[in-house]
């Protein structure tokens, strides 16, 4: 693709840009974001990152411009089920929603940097070991499966590294606007906002380490695998409060994002047949006869995917609801 060291500087330099953009313009002031204001900017994002991939089509190829849509995709389907999470976050520590938007920012931003650290480390280990295919190819068959039986019912309460930060840490019950810490009678006490900060970090991480063999599975070109995924989470603080009602309808989300991991499971096991290089496998020479599968396909896959995913979810969410609503009426009518 031939991405220079000064477009990764500048690409990086414009992230960072927009998220202090995003700091000062939007979260600085605490206030709850309308729906128009929510959705004025998640139509905003979204449009910036569709034009961004015909960019890439346009100087670089179309095949390269369909690795960035695909990943965006995905990266955007994984990052609305990392919104139903931030939800069960801001739930369980009952975060009033004024300051919501600073932790989501804050949120986002480590999301950045954790899947980054994934990214510099993916590259890193492709570009030396062919054989790291197989292990993302079957990391994501592990995640799919454990997606499509995965449980939001867990209260974020509970996890050790909260535990632990309440045991060793001096907290008081209550939140002090949005500060992460107090100082009282002169001395230091931190507030539940630190606690809540500590749960998104580590919900980012256990995100991170499968939305980057997934993508990866759809590129080997670090420079997509970044701006999809930098695309991907810039809007997810509006997207949250536009959709944040919708979250709860959309029930088969997890089995869709497991459908799509197990596809790039299997298109990476797929690639890895292709470049085989490991002596008990074939004796050490890639398998020729493995379907190479192409990006319009995979493109095109993971949006039927969503579609069918989000579609099934809001007929049965309605359906349920007609359901509960007959049942209601029925109900006076047997007491006569």
């Amino acid at each position: 693709m031939g991405v220079t060291p000064l477009i990764w500087i500048i690409t990086i330099a414009v992230t960072v840009a927009f998220f202090i953009w995003e700091f000062y313009a939007h979260v600085r002031k605490p206030h709850e974001p309308t729906i128009a204001e929510s959705a004025k900017w998640s139509a905003f994002y979204i449009a910036l990152a569709l034009l961004f991939g015909v960019g890439i089509g346009m100087v670089s190829g179309w095949q390269f411009g369909g690795e960035y849509f695909a990943g965006y995709l995905t990266e955007k389907a994984l990052s609305v089920d990392n919104l139903f999470v931030f939800l069960l976050v801001m739930s369980a520590f009952a975060v009033p929603k004024m300051y919501q938007q600073k932790v989501l920012l804050i949120g986002i931003a480590i999301a950045l940097i954790m899947r980054g650290i994934f990214i510099a480390v993916g590259a890193t280990l492709i570009a030396n070991f062919s054989w790291i295919f197989y292990i993302f190819g079957a990391l994501l068959l592990v995640l799919a499966y454990r997606q499509a039986f995965a449980s939001h019912d867990n209260d974020p309460q509970n996890l050790r590294i909260v535990q632990f930060a309440r045991r060793h840490l001096p907290f008081v019950d209550q939140y002090h606007g949005d500060k992460m810490s107090v100082k009282i009678d002169g001395k230091r006490f931190f507030t539940p906002m630190l606690l809540v900060i500590v749960a998104i970090g580590f919900v980012d991480l256990i995100f991170a380490v499968d939305s980057i063999p997934a993508i990866y599975g759809l590129t080997e070109e670090a420079y997509i695998v970044f701006t999809a995924n930098a695309f991907a989470l810039m809007g997810l603080r509006q997207l949250y409060f536009l959709i944040g009602g919708l979250l709860e309808r959309l029930v088969y989300l997890a089995q869709g994002l497991a459908v799509i991991l197990s596809f790039i499971g299997i298109k990476l096991i797929s690639h890895a047949l292709k470049v085989n290089e490991l002596p008990f496998i074939n004796g050490g020479e890639p398998v020729k006869w493995v379907p190479e599968i192409p990006i319009w396909f995979s493109l095109g896959f993971i949006a039927t995917t969503i579609i069918v995913a989000t579609v099934l979810s809001l007929w049965k969410t309605r359906k349920d609801a007609g359901r509960e609503a007959g049942d209601v009426e029925q109900e006076p009518a047997s007491r006569h």
